[in-house]
Formats: C-alpha cells, sequence, structure tokens
C-alpha cells in the first residue's frame, strides 16, 4: 500500500513539473520580439515577414550605415554597432553614443519597398526592450 502511495505522490508531481515546463515554453513562445532591437552591442533587425528582402540598408542614428544583399523570410541581420560606418568611414562609438534611431529600407521579393524605423521618442526605448526579456 505504501508503495501505491509513492508512486501516485511521484506521477502528481511529474504531471506538475510537465505542465509547468508546458506553460512556460508556450507563454515564452507566443511573446514576439521587436523586429529591430540592440541586443548587447549589436543590433539586430529580424525579418517577421513571409517574403525575402532585398538590398537591406539599415541607418542608425542618419549617420551609420549596414547593408546586405538579402534577408530571407524569418532571417536576421546581426551586425556589432562598432562596425557601422558613415560615409567617410567614421565608425559608430560604442562608448560614447547610444542608438536614437533605426530605418531600415529594403524591396521584397514582389518588388514593394520594405520600410521599418524606430525611434526613441515614439517607440520603446531599445534599453527597455532588453530590460523586458
Amino acid at each position: 500500500m505504501r508503495g501505491w502511495r509513492l508512486t501516485a505522490v511521484t506521477l502528481t508531481l511529474t504531471a506538475l513539473v510537465a505542465l509547468a515546463i508546458v506553460r512556460f515554453g508556450f507563454s515564452r513562445a507566443s511573446v514576439s520580439e521587436p523586429p529591430i532591437r540592440v541586443e548587447g552591442q549589436r543590433l539586430v533587425v529580424e525579418n517577421q515577414t513571409s517574403e525575402a528582402w532585398r538590398n537591406v540598408i539599415v541607418t542608425i542614428n542618419a549617420y551609420y550605415r549596414a547593408s546586405a544583399q538579402s534577408v530571407d523570410a524569418g532571417g536576421r541581420l546581426e551586425a556589432p554597432l562598432a562596425n557601422l560606418q558613415t560615409g567617410l568611414g567614421q565608425r559608430f562609438n560604442v562608448m560614447r553614443e547610444r542608438v536614437t534611431r533605426v530605418e531600415v529600407r529594403a524591396t521584397d521579393a514582389s518588388g514593394k519597398p520594405v520600410t521599418l524605423d524606430w525611434d526613441e521618442k515614439t517607440g520603446k526605448p531599445l534599453a527597455e526592450q532588453l530590460q523586458g526579456r
């Protein structure tokens, strides 16, 4: 009789742990990341559409640029902030500057323009995006 109770308790605890794991997994999966974000000292631009982007240009603070030939549907463009530079070759200084504006321009597979913008005055600050993780 004692063995039966121990097995019932073990099964109950196992079921509770499994339920907690499933609930946590589904709640994390339903949280969508913003398409433009800073992770540490890296800029991430995520293509959350169902079409690939071509000729992708990312501009930070109206001066610093990075580009990619394409970003697949569901793909990401990641770049260290220190690698972004102006037309004259000046690099973004992560020690003295912060990201205040991000503009993404591209063309989708059907030829339509893709425009993503983030501005600290109108959008959620990038620092808060990191804290909410």
